[in-house]
């Protein structure tokens, strides 16, 4: 079973106004969400979109509802940027400054994808794990040790 959540509008997370469940609002200037799930065994996933700069403002609404999904828990957090064309300087300080990850996981394809990671790598701070992979599957059996029974 998954749990999913489109990160909604104008930083709010989906449920908060009467709004922010209605189609088609998203959280990117050009209209593309960043789509938010759980994932079977505990870990959450963020989907950022292809061809797309990932501002703050859209970073914050998805940081928001993964803080909704972890529920005061730290889980692990699988952050798929396959095609992403750029995160801001803002952006990447919300991904830094998580305090719902227990561990990241980053997964993209292209040697692109790969200097975007190591961009948010280099902020993470040393107490959060992370690390990227181009298999998803690798990343969710790696960031498997970081779940916890609750």
């Amino acid at each position: 079973m998954s749990v999913e959540a489109p990160a909604g509008p104008a930083e709010r997370v989906p449920g908060e106004s009467p709004d922010a469940d209605v189609p088609g609002l998203t959280a990117t200037p050009s209209g593309a969400p960043i789509g938010v799930r759980m994932l079977d065994g505990g870990i959450i996933e963020v989907a950022l979109p292809a061809n797309e700069e990932i501002e703050g403002p859209a970073a914050r609404v998805a940081g928001a509802t993964v803080r909704a999904m972890a529920d005061g828990r730290r889980m692990p957090v699988l952050l798929v940027i396959t095609g992403v064309v750029g995160v801001s300087v803002e952006a990447r300080q919300v991904y830094a400054g998580s305090i719902a990850a227990s561990a990241f996981a980053l997964v993209g394809e292209s040697p692109v994808d790969r200097v975007i990671a190591h961009y948010l790598l280099r902020s993470k701070t040393e107490t959060i794990p992370a690390q990227f992979f181009t298999s998803e599957a690798e990343a969710i059996d790696w960031l498997g040790q970081y779940t916890s029974e609750d």
